[in-house]
């Protein structure tokens, strides 16, 4: 009778988890699905529904409003063959964030080899000091960062944003951690094959880490994909700016079409976490493992 008791309370509980989980997994996505929904409603369709969000008529209040009346492609039409102004910045943004991601991966790379693998001086202190940098917030950053790209007169360029994101130091010190995991006995086995520093990093930590590689890729495109304070502060040209900065244009002049910029700018990120997310979750679990 107890144990029956017993399997009926844990069923119960198990249940009201389950509920829990739902609710507040629905509220996360319900933004994502709102948005979704709102990209195949008609240019009109958005304009009678959200009139006092486009500041059209102040007395009108903003209708809830999930279902589309009618379900229609005219914003993708719209975005993809009437204008070219958003795939333009799409496709901009796109190659920019690579490059971060790219410069990243490899200055944290060979930092942390370095800092994992070779005995660099004050190592310790440098390996807190990245630890204590990594938790401050880019606005502190940002006024050091306009001083040095003026002085290198980088400002207004794509280097403006390159450089100082491909320095963050939460990539070396999340590789650090992965590459002090793998065994001395690697890279004892490589050197004794004749292989140098730059052949081990690219032969053997980099295949055996392959997960953290990837994880820090991921991370750091989706950090720079959503990066506005930065553009802002080093772009004078608007025309420069990336997507994530012009979407706010897109809601105060063409808020018809900003459920659809809206979805096509999730794209990049859900495309990526779609077909890497092992590989993220290894990289994960493998930073914490000594």
């Amino acid at each position: 009778m107890k144990r029956q008791k017993s399997m009926n309370s844990k069923c119960l509980l198990q249940a009201l988890s389950a509920v829990i989980f739902l609710l507040f997994g629905a509220l996360v996505l319900f933004p994502a699905v709102y948005t979704l929904c709102g990209s195949f409603m008609s240019p009109d369709e958005i304009s009678r529904y959200y009139a006092a969000a486009m500041g059209r008529d102040g007395d009108a209040e903003t209708a809830f409003h999930l279902i589309p009346d009618v379900f229609s492609l005219e914003g993708y039409y719209m975005v993809f063959l009437r204008g070219t102004e958003y795939l333009m910045k799409f496709w901009r943004s796109l190659f920019l964030c690579l490059a971060i991601s790219a410069g990243q991966i490899l200055v944290s790379a060979l930092g942390g080899f370095a800092l994992a693998k070779y005995p660099v001086p004050f190592r310790k202190g440098m390996y807190f000091s990245l630890m204590a940098l990594m938790m401050m917030p880019v606005q502190v950053t940002l006024v050091p960062n306009y001083i040095i790209l003026d002085e290198m007169k980088l400002l207004d360029t794509w280097l403006a944003l390159i450089l100082p994101m491909a320095f963050l130091p939460f990539g070396t010190v999340f590789l650090t951690q992965i590459f002090q995991g793998i065994p001395d006995e690697l890279l004892d086995a490589a050197r004794l094959d004749g292989a140098g520093t730059l052949k081990i990093l690219f032969r053997v930590m980099a295949p055996v880490g392959k997960g953290g590689l990837i994880s820090v890729f991921l991370l750091s495109f989706v950090d720079a994909w959503n990066m506005v304070e930065q553009p802002i502060t080093f772009l004078k040209d608007i025309l420069r700016y990336p997507l994530s900065v012009f979407l706010a244009s897109v809601n105060q002049v063409n808020f018809e079409l900003s459920f659809v910029c809206g979805v096509l700018a999730a794209l990049p990120t859900l495309l990526l976490f779609f077909f890497f997310h092992e590989e993220l979750a290894q990289g994960i679990e493998l930073s914490g493992v000594r």
